[in-house]
């Protein structure tokens, strides 16, 4: 194997790992979109809902949450062999992350006033309208610095579905290199391109951050 840098490699391993970030990339979108919304109404169900029901959400969600996303990909991989690899991954990312951001809906909701509960309810505003017009826009504006470092590390969490024969970004840099017995160009191409679409994201998250703590 050559450990000498060669551009003419580089140039030849950049098309096969554009083609895996298209599937990083579709994975991280669609996988966070699940997570937002599902992580939202496990929050709203263990905040609102009858102890019935939050139990056993809030147990099902501690035992996603502290076990790792590879057992969970593998398992669901096994037990659902009718659906694709890539609606699996999707799935699971979305479902295993979920639990994380209910944590932060959960915080967000918890920090809105008392006064805005007692205010929506001196109004004789139905439930369904106090949640979606007084709590949640005050909850959701205070997670979102939150819910943006979680879409990052589920960006990063990616070369995880490499375990379910999905071949993102990663996968497909060492496929590349498997082929050339040269793994220096792909890895290190790899890295970069996964460094180029977080970093932008992080500074757009900072400043949100900050407009949001005015």
């Amino acid at each position: 194997m050559n450990v000498t840098w060669s551009w003419q490699r580089a140039a030849d391993c950049l098309p096969v790992l554009l083609e895996g970030f298209k599937i990083t990339l579709l994975a991280t979108v669609l996988g966070f979109l699940i997570a937002a919304a599902l992580g939202l109404a496990i929050a709203i169900v263990r905040r609102a809902g009858p102890r019935v029901v939050t139990v056993p959400v809030r147990m099902i969600s501690e035992f996603i949450r502290l076990t790792p996303l590879v057992v969970q990909l593998l398992f669901a991989y096994y037990l659902l062999p009718q659906f694709s690899a890539l609606q699996i991954g999707i799935t699971v990312l979305g479902i295993h992350y979920s639990t994380y951001m209910a944590e932060v809906y959960r915080a967000g909701i918890d920090g809105v006033p008392k006064g805005q509960w007692e205010a929506a309810h001196a109004l004789s505003l139905p439930m369904a309208r106090t949640w979606r017009a007084v709590i949640l826009p005050q909850a959701i504006r205070s997670t979102t610095p939150a819910l943006g470092n979680y879409a990052i590390s589920m960006f990063k969490d990616t070369p995880f579905l490499f375990a379910i024969t999905v071949v993102e970004m990663v996968t497909a840099a060492q496929q590349y290199g498997a082929r050339t017995f040269q793994y220096l160009e792909p890895i290190t191409i790899a890295g970069v391109i996964f460094l180029v679409a977080s970093y932008p994201t992080s500074i757009l998250i900072r400043k949100v951050e900050k407009s949001l703590a005015y």
